[in-house]
Protein backbone atom coordinates (compact mmCIF):
# COMPACT_ATOMS: atom_id res chain seq x y z
CA UNK A 1 0.00 0.00 0.00
CA UNK A 2 0.91 3.20 -1.07
CA UNK A 3 1.26 5.91 1.32
CA UNK A 4 1.76 9.97 1.14
CA UNK A 5 2.70 12.45 3.32
CA UNK A 6 1.05 15.89 2.76
CA UNK A 7 1.19 18.95 3.93
CA UNK A 8 -2.47 21.32 3.22
CA UNK A 9 -1.91 23.77 0.50
CA UNK A 10 0.67 22.35 -1.16
CA UNK A 11 0.37 22.17 -4.76
CA UNK A 12 3.03 18.98 -5.30
CA UNK A 13 0.91 17.21 -3.33
CA UNK A 14 -2.16 18.04 -4.79
CA UNK A 15 -0.61 17.19 -8.01
CA UNK A 16 0.79 14.08 -6.71
CA UNK A 17 -2.60 12.72 -5.07
CA UNK A 18 -4.14 13.65 -8.83
CA UNK A 19 -1.98 11.50 -10.50
CA UNK A 20 -2.38 8.83 -8.15
CA UNK A 21 -5.89 8.66 -8.43
CA UNK A 22 -5.66 9.64 -12.25
CA UNK A 23 -3.46 6.47 -12.66
CA UNK A 24 -6.13 4.30 -10.29
CA UNK A 25 -3.51 3.75 -7.50
CA UNK A 26 -4.73 3.18 -3.91
CA UNK A 27 -3.54 5.30 -1.45
CA UNK A 28 -3.35 6.35 2.48
CA UNK A 29 -3.20 10.20 2.89
CA UNK A 30 -1.33 11.48 5.62
CA UNK A 31 -1.46 14.39 6.48
CA UNK A 32 2.03 15.13 8.50
CA UNK A 33 1.07 18.62 10.67
CA UNK A 34 -1.91 16.72 11.98
CA UNK A 35 -0.23 13.54 12.10
CA UNK A 36 3.14 14.02 12.53
CA UNK A 37 5.16 10.96 11.16
CA UNK A 38 6.94 8.96 14.46
CA UNK A 39 10.37 9.00 14.88
CA UNK A 40 10.15 5.02 13.58
CA UNK A 41 8.38 6.65 10.44
CA UNK A 42 10.88 8.96 9.28
CA UNK A 43 13.60 6.51 10.00
CA UNK A 44 11.81 3.68 7.73
CA UNK A 45 11.94 6.89 5.28
CA UNK A 46 15.24 7.36 5.36
CA UNK A 47 16.45 3.68 5.17
CA UNK A 48 14.53 4.17 1.65
CA UNK A 49 16.18 7.55 0.27
CA UNK A 50 19.39 7.18 -1.90
CA UNK A 51 20.62 10.70 -0.60
CA UNK A 52 19.66 10.03 3.47
CA UNK A 53 17.73 12.77 5.04
CA UNK A 54 19.25 15.17 2.42
CA UNK A 55 16.59 13.68 0.62
CA UNK A 56 13.36 14.55 2.29
CA UNK A 57 14.80 17.49 4.41
CA UNK A 58 13.72 20.90 3.34
CA UNK A 59 16.17 23.13 4.97
CA UNK A 60 14.57 25.71 3.26
CA UNK A 61 11.78 25.56 5.58
CA UNK A 62 11.14 28.40 7.62
CA UNK A 63 11.52 27.30 10.82
CA UNK A 64 14.76 24.98 9.88
CA UNK A 65 16.32 28.53 8.91
CA UNK A 66 14.99 30.14 12.05
CA UNK A 67 16.41 27.76 14.33
CA UNK A 68 19.88 27.93 12.82
CA UNK A 69 20.38 23.51 12.69
CA UNK A 70 23.08 21.91 10.93
CA UNK A 71 22.39 18.58 10.08
CA UNK A 72 26.27 18.30 9.63
CA UNK A 73 26.74 18.18 13.34
CA UNK A 74 23.63 17.58 15.14
CA UNK A 75 23.15 13.44 15.95
CA UNK A 76 21.21 11.45 13.84
CA UNK A 77 18.55 10.38 17.13
CA UNK A 78 18.62 14.02 17.38
CA UNK A 79 17.68 15.00 13.94
CA UNK A 80 14.39 12.33 13.97
CA UNK A 81 13.54 13.80 17.17
CA UNK A 82 13.74 17.30 15.87
CA UNK A 83 11.92 16.43 12.45
CA UNK A 84 8.96 14.43 14.41
CA UNK A 85 8.39 17.30 16.16
CA UNK A 86 8.64 19.59 13.19
CA UNK A 87 6.89 17.60 10.46
CA UNK A 88 7.12 20.66 8.32
CA UNK A 89 11.28 20.26 8.15
CA UNK A 90 9.86 17.14 5.60
CA UNK A 91 10.02 18.13 1.87
CA UNK A 92 6.14 17.25 0.64
CA UNK A 93 4.86 15.40 -0.44
CA UNK A 94 6.42 11.71 0.62
CA UNK A 95 5.54 8.98 -1.20
CA UNK A 96 6.07 5.79 -0.04
CA UNK A 97 5.44 2.23 -0.21
CA UNK A 98 7.19 -1.08 0.76
CA UNK A 99 10.21 -0.71 -1.20
CA UNK A 100 10.45 2.98 -2.88
CA UNK A 101 10.15 6.82 -1.44
CA UNK A 102 9.85 9.94 -3.71
CA UNK A 103 10.35 12.72 -2.00
CA UNK A 104 8.32 15.75 -3.98
CA UNK A 105 6.85 15.75 -6.67
CA UNK A 106 7.99 14.58 -10.24
CA UNK A 107 5.55 13.20 -13.53
CA UNK A 108 8.84 11.01 -14.46
CA UNK A 109 10.13 9.88 -10.78
CA UNK A 110 6.18 9.14 -9.91
CA UNK A 111 5.74 6.50 -12.68
CA UNK A 112 8.46 4.11 -10.75
CA UNK A 113 4.78 3.30 -8.37
CA UNK A 114 2.75 2.35 -11.16
CA UNK A 115 2.68 -1.77 -11.00
CA UNK A 116 4.83 -3.55 -12.99
CA UNK A 117 2.75 -4.93 -15.82
CA UNK A 118 1.50 -1.05 -16.34
CA UNK A 119 5.16 0.54 -16.89
CA UNK A 120 6.39 -2.69 -19.05
CA UNK A 121 3.18 -1.68 -21.24
CA UNK A 122 4.52 2.21 -21.12
CA UNK A 123 8.07 1.46 -22.28
CA UNK A 124 7.10 -0.85 -24.61
CA UNK A 125 4.73 1.95 -26.06
CA UNK A 126 7.63 4.18 -26.19
CA UNK A 127 9.82 1.96 -27.79
CA UNK A 128 7.17 1.66 -30.64
CA UNK A 129 7.28 5.25 -31.34
CA UNK A 130 11.11 5.54 -31.22
CA UNK A 131 11.27 2.74 -34.07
Amino acid sequence: MITIYTTPGCSSSRKAKAWLKEHNIEFVERNMLTHRPSVAEIKTMVGKTEDGVDEIISTRSQIFKKLGLDLETLSIQKLFKVVSENPCFLRSPIIVDEKRLLAGFSEIEIRRFLPRKTRKFYLQQAQLLVN
